[in-house]
């Protein structure tokens, strides 16, 4: 990457629904041009996606949390599983003193309460913790 590319992915980390003539004049390309270039960054798999953010709390979805999943098994092969909650934003296998940590939305803590006990269900799970998130300070797209 270049550092066009970068200026090109930091203002669709902005704005993902600017024109190509819009992304151009501001790196000092042509429409073309830039479409070209984020095709490429598209299919070198920079850009994997397009998509919109929504403000959770918008949508009824206010509750956030982080939950650490113990195990008493291999959880990398879980990976469907974990999926198949569809409360679940987030997963990932760690290393430490928990197997997997989830980001979890809901709109209730009753809701969040049915999440960990689906997640008590999955496979080789034996224990959670939960982190509540009271306020987000901010939240930043992948620097470049």
């Amino acid at each position: 990457m270049d550092d066009i590319d970068r200026a090109l992915v930091r203002r669709l980390q902005q704005d993902a629904g600017q024109s190509y003539a819009a992304l151009g004049a501001a790196v000092g390309l042509s429409a073309g041009a830039t479409h070209e270039r984020v095709r490429k960054l598209r299919e070198r798999g920079v850009i994997r996606r397009t998509t919109v953010e929504v403000d959770p709390a918008a949508v009824g979805s206010g509750v956030l949390a982080y939950v650490m999943v113990d195990s008493n098994a291999w959880m990398g092969d879980s990976k469907e599983a974990f999926e198949a909650i569809a409360e679940i934003q987030e997963a990932h296998v760690i290393a430490g003193s928990a197997s997997v940590l989830v980001k979890v939305r809901t709109a209730t803590t009753a809701q969040l309460q049915d999440v960990l006990r689906r997640l008590y269900a999955v496979e080789g799970v034996s224990g959670t913790h939960a982190t509540v998130v009271l306020d987000t300070f901010f939240e930043r797209p992948l620097p470049l």
